[in-house]
């Protein structure tokens, strides 16, 4: 029986990611795929790893996440926030250097909504004075 030792969740923007950490040799699983293959730009990959190696636990554990709505940008995120979570929950001990780091903040930036009278967020339309 697989049995998870810590979940967390993690948000970004408009994306919600759902972590669980367990016993492994270090995969981590995105919707089904590896890590690699879900994200195919380098940064992203690495942006999803920063909480593992900041712990040192690069292959201790296999994380599976589950991430949906949003970009790219905003998953990725979303499964840093999730990660680092999880392993604070695992290992206490590690809440100190991941809190430093700024992994268990919740990033609270959203795209603004567009206003009515206007062509975009803050764009007004063109103005015309003849």
């Amino acid at each position: 029986m697989i049995r998870n030792l810590g979940i967390g969740t993690g948000r970004r923007k408009c994306a919600i990611a759902r972590v669980f950490v367990r016993e492994g040799t270090g995969k981590v699983e995105v919707n089904g795929k590896e890590l690699g293959s879900y994200f195919k730009q380098g940064e992203l990959v690495y942006m999803v790893r920063q909480p593992l190696m900041v712990t040192a636990s690069e292959n201790k554990y296999d994380i599976l996440i589950s991430v949906l709505g949003g970009g790219p940008n905003g998953q990725a995120g979303a499964c840093r926030h999730g990660v680092a979570q999880a392993l604070a929950q695992v290992d206490p001990a590690s809440h100190a250097s991941l809190r430093a780091n700024g992994f268990l903040t919740r990033d609270p930036r959203m795209v603004e909504r567009k206003k009515y009278g206007q062509r975009g967020a803050r764009r007004r339309f063109q103005f015309s004075k003849r």
